[in-house]
């Protein structure tokens, strides 16, 4: 590693300085620069800084050798960057600041690549509309729509964006924190919960929680991700989207791919979809390894350099661009297409009684695996039955192998003695022994209708993220009905109005009709 270059420096901000190491292939010459900036560098805030860069030289060697300049950056108030961290505030600001200092520096070819996973995307997508210098984007497991980071259908996210703040959050400067996650998220009333948690008051939290209408002006604003949303639909550069059928944001990263404007960008772009999570992996206790599953298995490890130097027109894609890169689980296989679906439907009715359970916000259920809506990914479930308040119904053995693509949809007939509450349900695969959970969705009944009179009948529509799935001949589909996941959802108190300001719970006594209720399966 003796012929690089490394070294680094302190940026000057509105908060302080941002520390930031650049490498490069030679001291002398101009090179393409990739950008990487980072908020997950606790771990180095007491390291040297002489130390830091070895250690990035060290990870980076295989973009040097390709020939990349690599310039990479702790978020301000993160690692040895200095400020606070206060999320979706200052990304543009810093971020467009380390764009044009990289364009004032005698390495620069006039080829920035933006490179970012999860937060480490989203710090770019918010420097959009991007300058003409930008020449492609890597986005992994991020959404553009940051309403969905944080709320499933107007339902805050504990697993999610919950657990996310409590630990993110000014975490250089507010160093005693009180997050327990079995108890945290049942202070109310929830607007105290920044305050219980990190020990004051923040008004980005406090104005989140009033926008848990997905057309809440807060989404329109800098914090809100009003970059963001439009990033990667008016793109005009190729862009490389990466997500797995159990990350975070799979639904809303579809949504980003089916939502590129421009021709010309979209068919030099590929989206891959991994069977894994957020991180492209599951915990290996409780969850299953698919065989050559991971993306950096099945297409090399240095993929996502293969892929910009394609871009760059010195070798082909790893990837068949304008398409979708997907693994099909269960059958255990990659398949590139235009990832289209509903040709074909098909309707499973749920049963044939009507189930009345009482739902206590106290003593609510949970469910194992985050899913495609939080951290977790997919796991194998508890057994079924073991609750009077969760509903657990199995399809008829499948009569043949049936692969599942798409959006599947649920529609439940329900009825609620309280003016408000919450219905969630829970698709898995039983394909053995055990069930493997696929999908979840959770609705209240006044998002969905405005208004509710108790004890009226109505139907609910849910719609789950993207899958692709083989149920294979003899096997079931296991569909949980509840009216919590107590793990990732904040429980519903049952009462109608701003759920934040609500200083108290009751019991509901939810009926789900199941004769009348339909699980809709997407097919090949």
């Amino acid at each position: 590693m003796s012929e690089f270059f490394s070294e680094y420096k302190y940026l000057e901000s509105s908060g302080g300085g941002l520390f930031t190491v650049i490498l490069k292939p030679s001291v002398q010459g101009k090179f393409p620069t990739a950008i990487f900036r980072n908020p997950y560098v606790q771990l180095f805030e007491k390291t040297e800084e002489d130390e830091i860069v070895k250690l990035y030289l060290k990870e980076m060697t295989p973009w040097l050798e390709n020939g990349y300049a690599v310039v990479m950056q702790h978020c301000r108030g993160q690692g040895k960057s200095e400020g606070d961290f206060i999320p979706f505030t200052y990304e543009r600001e810093d971020g467009l600041n380390l764009q044009k200092w990289v364009r004032q520096q005698p390495f620069y070819n006039g080829e920035i690549f933006l490179v970012g996973i999860s937060y480490t995307s989203l710090v770019h997508c918010d420097t959009a509309p991007y300058a003409d210098d930008i020449k492609a984007m890597i986005s992994s497991v991020h959404d553009c729509n940051r309403y969905n980071f944080v709320y499933r259908n107007g339902v805050f996210k504990n697993g999610l964006f919950g657990e996310w703040y409590s630990k993110n959050y000014k975490a250089k400067t507010i160093k005693k924190r009180n997050y327990n996650p079995d108890t945290s998220f049942k202070v109310l009333p929830f607007k105290n919960f920044s305050e219980a948690v990190v020990g004051e008051d923040s008004e980005l939290f406090t104005t989140i929680l009033t926008a848990s209408d997905p057309d809440h002006e807060f989404w329109s604003t800098l914090q809100g991700g009003k970059y963001t949303r439009t990033a990667v639909r008016d793109i005009n550069v190729p862009v490389l989207l990466t997500t797995g059928f159990n990350d975070i944001f799979v639904g809303g990263i579809f949504e980003m791919w089916r939502n590129i404007r421009n021709k010309d960008a979209k068919e030099k772009s590929a989206l891959v979809v991994s069977p894994y999570d957020h991180v492209d992996d599951f915990s290996k206790d409780n969850s299953i390894c698919f065989e050559n599953g991971k993306r950096g298995e099945q297409f090399g490890w240095s993929y996502e350099i293969d892929w910009l130097n394609y871009v760059r027109g010195l070798r082909p894609s790893p990837f068949e661009n304008g398409k979708v890169t997907y693994y099909r689980m269960f059958e255990n296989k990659w398949a590139t297409d235009n990832f289209e679906y509903g040709k074909k439907n098909v309707n499973i009715t749920l049963g044939d009684k009507e189930v009345t359970y009482k739902y206590d916000p106290e003593n609510a259920p949970s469910f194992l695996g985050g899913l495609s809506c939080n951290f977790g990914g997919g796991m194998f479930q508890n057994k079924p039955y073991q609750r009077d308040d969760v509903i657990t119904v199995y399809t008829d053995k499948f009569s043949e192998d049936t692969f599942v693509k798409g959006k599947m949809k649920a529609k439940l007939k329900v009825k609620s003695d309280c003016e408000d509450t919450a219905f969630y349900i829970r698709i898995s695969i039983a394909n053995g022994e055990k069930d493997f959970g696929i999908r979840d969705d959770i609705k209240t009944l006044c998002f969905e209708l405005g208004d509710y009179v108790p004890d009226t009948e109505v139907f609910l529509d849910f719609t789950f993220d993207e899958h692709a799935f083989l149920v294979k001949k003899g096997e079931k589909l296991r569909i949980d009905i509840a009216s919590a996941n107590d793990l990732y959802f904040l429980n519903h108190t049952n009462f109608k109005g701003a759920y934040y300001e609500q200083t108290k719970t009751k019991t509901a006594n939810n009926t789900v009709y199941l004769s009348e209720s339909v699980l809709t399966l997407p097919t090949e």
